[in-house]
């Protein structure tokens, strides 16, 4: 799951590495562009505030069971056995 990745892959640089949180607040768009993902400067808010990194670190665990637990219900779903 790709998208799962690129999730998982910027909040472990957001939990864990201050110079990727300086880049992001200093110029998000080509914070993220070196991680593969496209935003138009218009897509920025004036003002970037993030959480700090003991949160990130927590919302991201949390996050990741909810997505494996959706993925896991995926098949189920297909199947049209949905009532």
């Amino acid at each position: 799951m790709q998208t799962f990745s690129k999730l998982s892959a910027i909040l472990d640089k957001l939990a864990g590495d201050s110079q990727f949180r300086e880049r992001l607040c200093s110029n998000p768009v080509a914070a993220l562009s070196a991680l593969g993902i496209s935003l138009h400067p218009d897509q920025v808010p004036t003002q970037i505030k993030l959480p700090s990194t003991a949160s990130l670190a927590a919302d991201k665990f949390e996050l990741t069971a909810k997505l494996e637990t959706n993925a896991s219900m995926l098949p189920f779903l297909l199947s049209g056995n949905v009532a």
